[in-house]
């Protein structure tokens, strides 16, 4: 496998000047090359306080578990990616926006047609919400959605982990650690935090989204996750025809760090139930 960083201008978006950073992961092409057009195409989306780099070897494995291509990529404000405006603060349909504007824009500055060969989406909290809205507003675009530890709604444990995350931000060495993941390490943090502990956010929630989902979809979800309770993914698969959750034993709020054998497993036999294919020989 071989994974490629890279910026690209983004136009017609209201943030000037945006660059995006992002990775193609493909498998046996040339680093200078764009991926082979037939084998499909997942679309990883970061958490609130992810980039491009913290996904590490992730992407990789799974695509080349399922012999997919990856697209990876940091969200506006996160990773290499053009950073957040001092003066500016993300407003409570964020994640709406990101889905409806910023990923469309995204894959057509790379060449991407998601209305010729249908995509897959790989979404990570933050990300995973995004990967739903998305699949709500472009059905036509989806062969199928990977979400692990989704919102759907807020609930007082994410708004209390937040709250901590704050104070261990400023007193306990996070923004350290999150420093050499983000060119600004404030922006990433500052944005998500600010966003969600904004009081108009705690009546966010994704259900007319749901309602208009169409495509399979694979919930994920770790039992001890200490942003949600079960019923984030139990709220999707009562609302959402036919999608399949998996809870896991011993597992926090990140699935593919935590158990990532297990996560690509998951999405593995997924693939094969759901869509009737074969199983993906490894590349």
């Amino acid at each position: 496998m071989s994974a490629q960083r890279r910026t690209v201008a983004i136009t017609g978006l209201e943030i000037v000047g945006l660059e995006i950073e992002y990775d193609w992961i493909q498998s046996d092409v040339h680093a200078d090359a764009s991926p082979p057009a037939g084998a499909p195409l997942m679309v990883f989306l970061h958490e609130g306080l992810g980039s491009t780099a913290m996904w590490k070897d992730f992407p990789a494995r799974l695509c080349q578990a399922l012999g997919f291509r990856g697209l990876v990529y940091s969200r506006p404000g996160y990773g290499r990616s053009t950073p957040r405006a001092t003066n500016e603060r993300w407003t409570t349909d964020f994640m709406h926006r990101q889905a409806i504007e910023v990923l469309p824009a995204l894959l057509e500055a790379l060449g991407v047609e998601p209305n010729q060969q249908r995509l897959w989406l790989f979404g990570h909290s933050d990300g995973a919400s995004i990967a739903l809205i998305y699949a709500a507003h472009f059905p036509d675009q989806l062969a199928g959605a990977v979400v692990v530890a989704p919102h759907s709604f807020v609930e007082d444990i994410a708004i209390a982990s937040i709250e901590r995350a704050c104070d261990a931000y400023v007193n306990q060495g996070l923004r350290a650690r999150l420093a050499r993941w983000h060119d600004d390490v404030d922006s990433a943090f500052y944005g998500w935090s600010q966003a969600w502990l904004d009081p108009a956010f705690r009546d966010w929630t994704l259900m007319p989204e749901l309602e208009s989902i169409a495509c399979p979809l694979l919930a994920i979800q770790g039992i001890d996750d200490e942003y949600g309770t079960m019923a984030q993914i139990a709220t999707i698969e009562c609302t959402v025809p036919g999608t399949t959750v998996v809870a896991l034993d011993d597992c926090g709020h990140s699935p593919h760090r935590d158990q990532a054998d297990a996560v690509i497993g998951a999405v593995g036999r997924w693939i094969v139930t759901t869509f009737n294919t074969p199983a993906p020989s490894p590349q």
